[in-house]
């Protein structure tokens, strides 16, 4: 029989999860996940498979956390479109500017990794259809709140949202200040969400 793992995984996923984060796929090496997992390299791959197999099962953990996060985010607010407007500002909310400047996991991996590796691209999809699903539906139900302009179609914003917030983390990634950040998504959002004509 084998033996009972004598580790906690969830932990080692989130200790490798930040040296992804931080330093890149590439220049991640197996010396500095042994590092941060404490682990060696036979318990390591004997767990989660080569460093691939751990990448791709660190990125979709991350994904669908941030679906979850964003879909309590949905149901807790009283108004949809404060969901939307917070997805967009996300970004420029790190006053210290810190969060901005590592970008996300996703976007910054989808970047380094989607053209060479086809794995990486479906999960990207995977995971960016998933949030265009919940935007979508955030801004279906901001229109019967009265929020937005009926005549939006909601699956096609939800994507044109989902491309400002990922041009508001790669801005916050060359180190433009929050203020800037918030302006170019305010800006963003004011011409993705129009508000109803007034009468």
């Amino acid at each position: 029989m084998p033996r009972p793992r004598e580790f906690d995984e969830e932990r080692v996923v989130a200790a490798v999860r930040q040296v992804f984060w931080d330093k890149g796929y590439a220049a991640t090496s197996v010396d500095d996940l042994m590092r941060a997992s404490g682990l060696g390299k036979g318990s390591l791959y004997g767990a989660f498979g080569d460093k691939h197999a751990l990448f791709l099962r660190v990125l979709r953990e991350y994904n669908d956390a941030n679906d979850r996060m964003l879909r309590e985010r949905l149901a807790q607010l009283p108004r949809a479109v404060d969901m939307v407007r917070e997805f967009v500002h996300g970004p420029s909310r790190d006053t210290t500017g810190s969060s901005a400047q590592r970008g996300c996991l996703l976007a910054n991996s989808t970047a380094e990794l989607a053209t060479s590796m086809p794995d990486v691209a479906a999960e990207a999809r995977r995971s960016y259809d998933a949030t265009a699903g919940i935007l979508t539906e955030a801004i279906e139900r901001a229109q019967r709140d009265g929020d937005v302009a009926p005549d939006v179609d909601g699956g096609q914003v939800a994507y044109a949202v989902l491309a400002a917030q990922l041009g508001v983390v790669a801005l916050g990634r060359t180190g433009m200040g929050v203020d800037a950040l918030a302006s170019v998504a305010e800006s963003a959002l004011a011409r993705l969400l129009p508000p109803p004509d007034a009468e």
